[in-house]
């Protein structure tokens, strides 16, 4: 498998990881009657476009490699 194709996966997982934590941080504000600030980091868009960049990287790099001998 290459780099690429190994990324995916791995990238999705981590935003993901990093989506429900902000979630839970923000129930928790609301929980205690305060104002949850917006994320400073939108963690979806950045997954998503992390995601979108490797899927393309990786169709480039398996339709440029050389034929095997």
């Amino acid at each position: 498998m290459c780099v690429f194709c190994a990324a995916v996966p791995a990238v999705m997982s981590v935003g993901t990881a990093v989506q429900g934590r902000q979630r839970e941080q923000r129930k928790a504000t609301e929980a205690r009657g305060e104002t949850p600030r917006l994320p400073s980091l939108p963690v979806g868009t950045v997954t998503t476009l992390a995601t979108t960049g490797l899927a393309v990287a990786a169709v480039i790099y398996h339709t440029h490699q050389p034929a095997a001998l």
